[in-house]
């Protein structure tokens, strides 16, 4: 079983697909330094199962995935696959059914590596263990890298030990062997516990059983507590077998009562239905009083209304009609003086005229004089004309108010028929009502109204 061709995939400066093939012979790579030959064995270290980064030269494992250049985006996933001639039949049995073996190595970004064995899912120890009963592995002396010469002449006995074991192809039993010694160390440490379990499990034993005395001791005693209470259950119901025909005697009494009472309510019931047809009439007639007083309120206040605008109109008919008499005795001066005037201009005009030495100077000024009074003429007649249609509106306007004047008295007369009305009704409500008081103060109330619409028509009439 030997390497015959190697798979690069996105590892290290490998980001295309790459194949080295290996043929029988030397096969050699030959390049300047950093063209990847040093990668191509990491390769076969890696997918071999190594799992120390710093032998990847790298800080993490991770970083075993392209990185990307200036031209070219990183990835995300690396793979190597190895694959081996198995035409002799030297493979491990569960390997041993193919001519060639693939082994495959996967790693992720921050997910990790991965194998595969002929395509199927297999363990990092399933990698190794082949490798080793094969006498190479990932840190095999026969992988010779950099320096590993002189570690092997400078080598201790142990590490020469173990490099002559890897060449006579023991490692894998030696692997082997560490595994069953672990096992068997963790099978002494599970025997160990299970002495410890054993111990443990006596102990619970033993606590069982005092549990199970104690369970049984409470099963006695719980069955005589049960005969106790059934003993206590059955005096306590003959006690109550007792109180319930006492009870049911009491009830029968009470049923008696109760009948006795439902009959004096049904008397009752009789009685108030007779007291509620005598008291509908006083119902009807309350509910009557009730609307005759709210009229009268409601009149009462429509008389305040209108003997308050009553007042208001006659102190302003009585404004106006003094005003009247004031413009008309002003007019009355102004046209005494006009006509004073008038005639003295006449007796200068008539002095003038007789006298024939007058001078013109004279003559001027009368003429002056003359148009002067003619001017104050036409004046005083246009005023008086002025006072004349003042004195025809002042006559219009008091013959108007008069009409108005008896309007209102016809309004007030009808107010007052209507208060002796509403005063009617208030007798007859107060012979029928208790109330009698409210309603004499309301007919007072009335009254004094109509002795005040009486003075606001008197102070009208004298107004006028």
């Amino acid at each position: 079983m030997h390497i015959t061709r190697l798979r690069l995939l996105g590892f290290k400066s490998f980001v295309e697909p790459a194949d080295l093939v290996i043929q029988p012979g030397l096969t050699g790579v030959v390049g300047p330094n950093g063209c990847g030959k040093s990668n191509l064995l990491e390769a076969l270290r890696w997918v071999m199962g190594e799992t120390s980064h710093k032998s990847m030269r790298a800080a993490a494992m991770d970083d075993v995935i392209f990185s990307g250049t200036t031209t070219r985006p990183a990835r995300n996933a690396a793979e190597v696959t190895l694959f081996l001639d198995n035409s002799a039949r030297k493979a491990p049995t569960e390997f041993n059914d193919r001519d060639v073996i693939e082994i495959t190595r996967r790693i992720e970004r921050e997910a990790g590596s991965a194998y595969r064995i002929n395509g199927t899912e297999a363990r990092a120890r399933d990698v190794k263990l082949l490798f080793e009963d094969a006498a190479t592995g990932a840190r095999s002396p026969a992988l010779v890298r950099q320096g590993q010469i002189g570690e092997i002449v400078n080598a201790k006995p142990e590490n020469r030990r173990r490099i002559l074991e890897d060449a006579a192809g023991v490692a894998g039993l030696h692997s082997r062997r560490h595994e069953a010694e672990l096992r068997l160390k963790g099978a002494e440490t599970n025997l160990a516990r299970l002495r410890d379990s054993m111990g443990a499990l006596s102990s619970q034993m033993e606590s069982l059983k005092r549990q199970a005395r104690q369970a049984k001791r409470y099963k006695e005693l719980s069955t005589e507590i049960r005969q106790l209470e059934a003993l206590f259950v059955h005096v306590a119901w003959l006690q109550s077998h007792t109180l319930v025909e006492q009870e049911e005697t009491g009830l029968r009494a009470c049923l008696l009562e109760l009948a006795q009472a439902t009959s004096a309510e049904t008397a009752a019931l009789a009685a108030e239905t007779v007291h509620a047809a005598s008291i509908e009439p006083l119902r009807q007639e309350e509910a009557v009083r009730a609307a005759i007083l709210a009229r009268l309120r409601h009149q009462i206040e429509t008389f305040e209304a209108e003997a308050a605008r009553q007042a208001d109109r006659a102190r302003d008919l009585k404004s106006r009609a003094e005003q009247s008499a004031r413009d008309i005795a002003r007019e009355e001066d102004l046209i005494e003086e006009a006509v004073t005037t008038l005639a003295r201009l006449q007796t200068e005009w008539d002095g003038l005229t007789t006298s024939d030495d007058t001078e013109d100077e004279a003559d001027a000024s009368a003429r002056a004089a003359l148009a002067s009074a003619e001017a104050a003429q036409r004046a005083a007649e246009a005023r008086l004309t002025a006072l004349t249609n003042r004195a025809a509106e002042g006559r219009a306007q008091r013959k108007a108010l008069e009409a108005g004047l008896t309007e209102r008295r016809e309004v007030i007369a009808k107010l007052t028929r209507q208060l002796q009305a509403i005063g009617a009704d208030m007798a007859a409500v107060t012979a029928r009502a208790p109330d009698a008081l409210t309603l004499s103060e309301l007919q007072a109330k009335g009254q004094q109204i109509a002795a005040r619409l009486v003075e606001i028509e008197t102070d009208a009439v004298v107004s006028s």
